[in-house]
């Protein structure tokens, strides 16, 4: 053989060598893109969380900022609380509402889903507080 042809012959191979790492690195770079494309992108969004910043800008009367530290006051506000916790079938608007005590007289306030709801939450402020000292103005939150 030639030094022509071994000249030729070791030049194919270091480009054979060359054309299997592109090969294998091409292969690699499609099966890493086809993995991503088939996460489902359905996972990433998540639902925006509740907000009722409108709802409570709208609303006047007490606000938290207004609520006297009074222990009778706590103690009542830690009643209905309490009852809302233990009740398993309000929504999370539900269990989330604001509940405002001064003097004994109890507001409460913020976004419900349902009628039903808004009268079951007004029934636990109304047996730990009374009916003249319970103010009921939850909203029912238009469904989406």
């Amino acid at each position: 053989m030639s030094n022509l042809s071994k000249a030729a012959i070791e030049g194919n191979g270091s480009s054979l060598k060359v054309q299997r790492l592109l090969l294998t690195l091409g292969s690699l770079a499609l099966g890493m893109s086809l993995m991503a494309a088939l996460v489902p992108r359905h996972l990433d969004a998540q639902p925006p969380a509740p907000d009722s910043t409108n709802l409570n800008e709208e609303q006047t009367g007490p606000t938290a900022d207004q609520q006297k530290m009074n222990p009778a006051d706590r103690a009542l506000t830690q009643k209905i609380r309490k009852a809302i916790h233990h009740d398993r079938s309000l929504s999370v608007y539900g269990r989330n509402i604001k509940i405002f005590t001064q003097h004994g007289k109890v507001t409460l306030r913020g976004p419900v889903q349902s009628e039903e709801e808004k009268g079951n939450l007004e029934a636990k402020a109304v047996s730990a507080a009374g009916q003249e000292n319970v103010s009921n103005q939850l909203k029912v939150a238009a469904s989406k």
